[in-house]
């Protein structure tokens, strides 16, 4: 009986480390959210909904339940250095936000090696789009729309913010997005001195157009980048940087600094096991609601 026990319990733990072995830390991480709590007042309303020209696909996450209005709109990219990542290791950020009231949409884009700049931000633009034309039709309201991101994903979420012409071109609205939140994103990283952005981006033949610093314009939406001095993969000089030029021009934006929070754990403060190591979810928050005029 007793070996039987112990040979159940070696195949449960073969069993348990073959699985953390083939899944991302943003993945497990979405588990340990959901069984410390994160999994109440919150729900997937709409999985793998198609956008775009080349097989993207987002995810809707919503309150359990919803009031009976138009819930303000929050598109987070998920990070990965333009090179992995996947809606779905992110259902812990679209929880988080979902509780706070907001519809969360997490889109997926294409990335490094099948494509290079700008393929990744004409996905972005493509979300864009889609929530644009459909996300009343999932409770969510077009005229109260943020975006937000974390790494390559506040890359995303702030080069989308400035640029209005790359959303123009995907026949976005360019007041279309409030406002934005970057969490530990580069905006001002050339030139390329890192793998992934050589990657990503070096091909380029302009290589000041891969730069969100360069579409800096005074009618820009309010931005919150979140940065912290204990980043050593991006670091803080790409958010001061980009502040600094938004505020000489009379754009809205503030800094929010996490010292001495790393790169994984800014964006791991949005999930309720590591919720305690800085407000990075409240300050989004606040900041989201004063600025989609809730």
């Amino acid at each position: 009986m007793r070996r039987a026990v112990a040979l159940g319990v070696l195949a449960l733990v073969i069993v348990i480390g073959g699985i953390l072995a083939f899944t991302s830390p943003p993945r497990l991480l979405s588990y340990y959210d959901r069984a410390w709590g994160g999994g109440t007042n919150a729900k997937l309303a709409a999985e793998g909904i198609a956008f775009g020209k080349h097989g993207q696909t987002l995810d809707i996450w919503v309150p359990e339940t919803s009031p009976d209005i138009r819930l303000p709109v929050v598109i987070f990219w998920y990070g990965g250095g333009w090179a992995k990542g996947d809606r779905a290791s992110y259902a812990f950020a679209g929880r988080a936000l979902a509780r706070e009231g907001f519809l969360v949409v997490i889109p997926d884009y294409r990335k490094v090696p099948q494509v290079r700049f700008p393929a990744f931000l004409d996905d972005g633009a493509e979300a864009a789009r889609w929530v644009q034309d459909n996300i009343a039709d999932h409770g969510g309201n077009p005229e109260q729309v943020a975006v937000m991101g974390h790494s390559a994903g506040a890359y995303q979420a702030v080069m989308l913010a400035l640029d209005s012409k790359r959303l123009e071109a995907g026949g976005v609205d360019p007041g279309f997005i409030k406002a934005g939140v970057g969490l530990s994103g580069p905006y001002d990283f050339y030139p390329f001195d890192s793998p992934r952005s050589i990657a990503a981006m070096s091909q380029w033949p302009r290589p000041d157009e891969t730069q969100p610093i360069t579409f800096a314009r005074a009618d820009a939406p309010p931005l919150l980048l979140v940065t912290s001095d204990g980043d050593e993969t991006v670091r803080p000089r790409n958010a001061n940087n980009l502040a600094a030029k938004l505020r000489a021009m009379g754009a809205t934006v503030e800094v929010k600094n996490y010292d001495p929070l790393d790169h994984e754990e800014i964006v791991m403060a949005l999930s309720v096991p590591f919720r305690s190591k800085g407000p990075v979810l409240a300050d989004s928050v606040a900041f989201l609601r004063k600025h989609l005029g809730e």
